[in-house]
């Protein structure tokens, strides 16, 4: 039974999750599904978020975690937390500080150095934002922004004038050679030496106007130079504070990551610093130690409390790079938890990774069609491209055991783990090169075929949006405007159902997860692909297949177009 009185923090049940016994292990953070009571949990805690903050989904989210947890005594409840140092909305900080474990670490008192060199980093902030946003400098930017403009535009219009002037004169000069041809010094001697004086003027023409554009082009270098000089020297102050602030702030941040003293059920204590050193993660980025997972254990071992299972899920609004959806639920982040949390497990007994288990072990790969050049497979769902890092098992691994005499690379392309349906690949060098090329050139078309967790209103359309690795949770893409890739998808609705989209995808680019992102992101068509536990949530499988593949033989040139139906 639930016990209505847990200790601290710790929040009862209102509801026991029906017919579900407690789990026997932890929560595997990085890939899971909820366990009943962790989903209960997270059931009432969004609850208590829709009575305390009804507008969420007009704000830009928070990431929010439940821990079920265990007293010494018996007694069952949960903790709450959110990711991040604070929350958003001021008036409701001493509402949630009653419903949320704390931080793992406050933070300095206001006389401490901390906090000293914190004031010194925000005054050079104010003096970089006094600095860069200067009339003077701003001004000086914009004259020479304007005398660039006025330079290329002198300097092209002369260019223009010195090719008519070339024209002109190698008209001049086929007729003096015209003439030349004809006459001789002998029969007409002053025709003949105005002829020459002209060649020899033409020649000297040409070099003057040489002259001339190299005296345009150093006449504005100097004009130019002059007014630079004096942006440099501004831009020069800014640069030496910005590099005094980023000294400062390395130094902050590791005295602040050194007070993130990190607990396991054992009580033994390790830095941030420290964990990831010891996996060669380098700098731990900036909020390390904030995220829901590592607040819930920490409050959870200091005060004895055992774990039992664990979620996390969206709340509000996106941001625009990333694709998160109000009230799904997702795995603890990579970048910043994956090198502290196997510390803070340390001690419990936890799921088993399902990533290092090969789900397609038992699945046969066929073969659609091959030659001594080429071969065509069906990929199932959770065979791997090629080998990953704990799993070998992999259609290259498989093609290369099949066809041992393939010469050069085999994958052309690749199809995400998850992804089924049609994939070539080369047997000898000169096949992968000409199949590549053709890639390259979008010569391959490719068709997927999709199913979507909604009802899409239009028939068809565009997404482009860029894409860049999330370098914080890999291997998620966001979208970047200022540094992605371009990427362009185009779709096509079949049929609508239960709720749900069926869609072909044409993806122009072939960019990482780009057709899961295009269907997800708000931006794009704001529904997840069924089954995609990255974007959207988990189901029996990722319900995309690649299921028509044309291209030209490598070797013959024949159009070739192969076609796999799949029943979602």
């Amino acid at each position: 039974m639930i016990s209505k009185h847990p200790p601290g923090l710790v929040i009862p049940f209102s509801n026991e999750p029906q017919l579900a016994l407690l789990p026997e292990t932890f929560t595997y953070p990085f890939c899971y599904q909820p366990d009943p009571w962790a989903k209960q949990a997270a059931i009432e805690l969004q609850q208590w978020l829709s009575l305390h903050t009804p507008d969420a989904q007009q704000h830009e989210g928070k990431m929010y975690g439940v821990l079920v947890v265990k007293s010494q005594r018996g007694e069952l409840g949960y903790l709450c937390a959110y990711s991040g140092a604070t929350i958003a909305l001021s008036d409701l900080k001493e509402t949630f500080n009653k419903h949320f474990v704390p931080n793992i670490f406050e933070g300095f008192s206001q006389d401490s150095d901390f906090s000293t060199h914190q004031a010194i980093i925000n005054q050079i902030n104010a003096e970089i934002e006094a600095l860069s946003s200067c009339q003077t400098l701003v001004d000086l930017q914009e004259e020479v922004a304007t005398l660039k403009r006025q330079a290329e535009k002198a300097i092209s219009l002369k260019q223009q004038a010195m090719v008519e002037q070339k024209k002109q004169r190698k008209i001049t000069r086929h007729a003096i050679s015209e003439q030349l041809s004809t006459w001789t010094e002998t029969h007409d001697p002053d025709t003949f030496a105005h002829a020459k004086a002209l060649s020899i003027s033409l020649s000297r023409e040409s070099v003057t106007h040489k002259k001339a554009l190299q005296a345009l082009k150093t006449y504005w270098q100097q004009k130019i130079a002059a007014l630079s000089e004096q942006v440099t020297e501004k831009l020069d102050v800014i640069s030496v504070l910005k590099k005094r602030r980023k000294k400062l702030s390395n130094k902050l941040q590791k005295q602040l990551f050194q007070q993130y003293q990190l607990l396991n059920i054992d009580g033994n204590k390790k830095e941030v610093l420290e964990l990831f050193a010891e996996q060669d993660k380098g700098k731990p980025p900036a909020g390390t130690g904030d995220c829901a997972a590592p607040k819930l254990l920490q409050y959870a071992f200091s005060q004895q409390l055992i774990p039992i299972c664990f979620t996390e899920f969206w709340w509000g609004k996106s941001h625009p790079s990333e694709i998160r959806k109000h009230g799904y639920y997702y795995p603890a982040c990579q970048g910043k938890c994956g090198p502290i949390l196997p510390h803070m497990l340390q001690g419990l007994a936890v799921d088993i990774n399902p990533l290092l288990t090969n789900p397609a072990e038992q699945l046969s790969l066929e073969i659609v069609y091959h030659d001594q050049h080429i071969v065509v497979v069906n990929k199932p769902a959770g065979l791997l491209s090629v080998p990953g890092k704990n799993i070998q098992d992999s259609v290259e691994t498989r093609i290369k055991a099949k066809f041992p005499h393939a010469q050069g690379k085999l994958i052309v392309h690749r199809l995400d783990m998850a992804t089924s349906g049609l994939l070539v690949l080369a047997l000898s060098e000169r096949a992968h090169k000409s199949i590549q090329q053709q890639f390259i050139e979008k010569r391959v078309e490719k068709r997927y075929i999709a199913l979507v967790d909604g009802v899409i209103a239009e028939e068809s359309g565009n997404i482009n949006l860029p894409l860049i690795l999330d370098i914080n949770d890999r291997p998620r893409q966001k979208v970047c405007v200022e540094h992605g890739k371009f990427a362009k998808t185009t779709w096509h609705v079949i049929e609508r159902f239960n709720d749900k989209t069926l869609l072909q995808l044409y993806p122009i680019t072939g960019r990482t997860h780009q057709l899961r992102v295009h269907c997800a992101h708000p931006d794009g068509l704001n529904t997840p692909i069924t089954g995609d536990g990255l974007y959207g949530t988990l189901a029996d499988r990722l319900h995309l297949h690649a299921e028509t593949l044309s291209f030209n033989h490598p070797i013959t040139k024949e159009p070739l177009s192969f076609h796999i139906q799949v029943n979602f």
